[in-house]
């Protein structure tokens, strides 16, 4: 299995760099993105993101094969969804490139479904930075991308949104992600999840900027807030 983990973290390597070097179906990832005018989508500077999910996902890997004489139960099971994560992976590239936007919001479910499940292999303390941690931090941002997924595909869609407007659903939908982010913190004790909020928040008030007021200051409201639970927040005691 570490043998199969690594060369599904380097098919999406590949793939990922290929989606925007070729690119597949004639248009990167981020060209598609822009296309449409979706507030909750960050600045693109925010999206190096990925950089480092993958060097964390690497060192995960390594750490993984190097305490293999020391493996747990949930070891096999941790590699098998790592795996799985990276089909995912993989499969929404390609439905995201060749327009297949319902099925890519079905396919980004599912991978944070199984990243959900590989976050709650490990307990909610003790972990060593390189186990939990590399998690936390995919598992924020796909929980992030899944919100813009689907944003860009209601709009993409022509979603009426029940009568309100645009900027007061990003702000909803950041609301939630706030909430989500306060819910790891309290609950998990983790502080990587709710940073990569912070860092998503942070980019979509720059690209609003001044033409949604509402939006950015929202934003940057509720990344001050969710900073404010990793600062305050304690460790709950037992």
């Amino acid at each position: 299995m570490y043998v199969l983990s690594f060369i599904g973290w380097l098919a999406v390597v590949i793939v990922n760099a290929l989606s925007n070097i070729l690119p597949f179906n004639g248009q990167t990832t981020g060209e598609i993105s822009n296309r449409i005018p979706v507030l909750f989508t960050p600045a693109g500077y925010v999206f190096s993101i990925w950089s480092l999910i993958y060097v964390l996902a690497i060192l995960w890997i390594y750490f993984q094969w190097k305490n293999r004489q020391n493996e747990t139960p949930h070891t096999r099971k941790q590699l098998t969804l790592f795996l799985l994560s990276c089909i995912w992976n993989i499969s929404w590239i390609f439905s995201w490139h060749y327009e297949y936007f319902l099925l890519s919001v079905i396919i980004m479910l599912a991978f944070l479904v199984t990243l959900i499940l590989l976050y709650h292999t490990y307990p909610k303390t003790g972990n060593k930075w390189y186990e939990k941690m590399p998690i936390s931090v995919y598992l924020g941002w796909i929980s992030v991308a899944t919100i813009a997924n689907i944003s860009y595909v209601l709009t993409y869609y022509e979603w009426s949104g029940w009568g309100l407007s645009d900027p007061l659903w990003t702000v909803i939908m950041m609301t939630i992600g706030a909430a989500l982010a306060l819910h790891i913190r309290y609950h998990e004790y983790d502080i990587a999840y709710p940073l990569v909020f912070i860092w998503a928040f942070i980019g979509i008030a720059v690209r609003n900027g001044f033409d949604e007021l509402l939006v950015s200051t929202a934003a940057l409201f509720l990344a001050a807030v969710i900073l404010a639970g990793i600062l305050f927040i304690k460790k709950k005691e037992k």
